[in-house]
């Protein structure tokens, strides 16, 4: 693990370039994190629109290099990515993960960054995942690009690496999924592998190891890829993170285990929970059908015979992640089956069927939702209780896995090869 930089005047530096590089942006609310502000995928951002293309509604289109489905977080008028370069050979025999800044306003890189390279020996990943999956995270003055197995690291905002930590290896399987979160002063992920699964959480200042918990025993396969929510309920800070086969919960400072809920046969977990109406919302994984599980996060120990409020193994997720609005859930299924339930009883509403696959989340502000598909096909629609009513399509030819970010107005979409401002 490299020492953090204790530059001199980093402070005056940082406000200085954070002055030149906000020209021409326009203060808004940001998108910090994988799901925004919350972790939930809810945005105040105003007049998003509900029907664009590659070119109407377009301030810029620039090509990414690499392949990386990260999905882009913005803060003071700069969007955050990573992507993974294949070395020139064929097979390649390295993959250059790197952390590109790109400016909100225009679409200029501004710097593209290496932070780690990897060994492409005996590196394996799902076709539908990339070396650069996990999305980064910023408090405003550090950005923190994480790459599963192969390392975090945390830049300031012209790219140079304050620290970075590369001693946490483990086997995804699949390659990396889990994004960070913060959690106060630290930086936690999940780090869920073929063996020994473990959540961990390092010093945001230093990069050092602040605490390691190993999952509970279980049954193979163990992998998967799901990104925790930090919540506060039951009068405790609580890091909800599902795992194979069951859901954890622990003690934000700690890392001590809180309490646990088991679905038994169920792993490669993908869906960040949401916490609303007194309930944490997890979705299950593979194999055949997931669940949906409400549960209560007021217990301790093994709650799984009496802190689930209700379940249901309808049309939900394996990939993408649900919204609350109001009092109600609304879940989109890989197959493109969309439904809204009761939040508090988990009685259907409606579903109806979108088209397509998904991977992607739902994206929630104003009133509406959107998703994009694996297709590339962005589908808007009323968050509205009574009925599925669909108020826009936008087909952008590309595929897409990544999840849309509201920000600035806008809507920055990562497609397979580009990166979009939309507003």
């Amino acid at each position: 693990m490299r020492s953090p930089l204790r530059a001199p005047g980093r402070v005056c530096l940082f406000v200085a370039a954070l002055c030149i590089a906000s020209a021409g942006w326009a203060p808004g609310e940001e998108w910090t994190d994988f799901r925004g502000p919350t972790g939930q995928g809810l945005s105040t951002t105003a007049d998003l629109p509900t029907s664009f293309s590659p070119t109407d509604r377009v301030r810029f289109k620039v090509p990414l290099p690499g392949k990386g489905w990260s999905t882009p977080i913005v803060d003071g008028g700069r969007v955050f990515l990573t992507t993974a370069v294949a070395s020139g050979e064929t097979p390649p025999a390295k993959q250059s993960l790197r952390a590109l800044c790109v400016d909100a306003s225009s679409g200029k890189m501004l710097w593209d960054k290496e932070l780690f390279s990897k060994d492409m020996t005996t590196a394996k990943s799902h076709t539908k995942n990339s070396f650069a999956s996990p999305s980064a995270i910023t408090d405003g003055r550090h950005v923190f690009f994480h790459f599963g197995p192969d390392g975090t690291a945390a830049v300031d905002r012209d790219g140079a690496v304050v620290w970075s930590n590369d001693s946490l290896r483990y086997d995804p399987q699949h390659g990396a999924g889990s994004s960070p979160i913060f959690v106060g002063d630290r930086l936690a992920f999940t780090a869920d592998g073929v063996a020994d699964p473990f959540i961990a959480a390092l010093d945001r200042g230093t990069g050092a190891l602040a605490w390691k918990t190993a999952r509970p025993e279980m049954p193979d396969p163990k992998w998967s890829f799901c990104t925790p929510l930090l919540v506060d309920a039951g009068g405790r800070r609580q890091i909800v993170s599902p795992a194979g086969h069951m859901v954890c919960s622990y003690d934000a400072d700690t890392g001590k285990e809180l309490w646990r809920v088991r679905y038994s046969n169920k792993w490669s977990v993908v869906p960040r929970p949401v916490f609303s109406h007194g309930f944490v919302f997890v979705c299950t994984g593979y194999d055949g059908p997931a669940e949906l599980l409400a549960i209560r996060p007021d217990g301790s120990g093994d709650v799984t015979d009496t802190h689930v409020a209700w379940k249901t193994d309808d049309n939900i997720p394996h990939n993408p992640s649900p919204v609350v609005v109001g009092d109600s859930i609304y879940l989109v299924a890989d197959n493109g089956i969309a439904s809204c339930r009761d939040a508090a009883t988990g009685k259907l509403h409606w579903r109806h069927r979108l088209g397509g696959n998904f991977s992607s989340s739902l994206v929630h502000a104003g009133g509406t939702l959107w998703i994009v598909s694996e297709q590339g096909v962005c589908t808007a629609f009323a968050a509205d209780p009574a009925e599925y009513r669909e108020l826009g399509t936008s087909d952008m030819g590309e595929q897409v896995l990544a999840s849309l970010a509201p920000a600035e107005g806008a809507f920055f979409l990562r497609t397979e090869g580009h990166l979009y401002r939309i507003e």
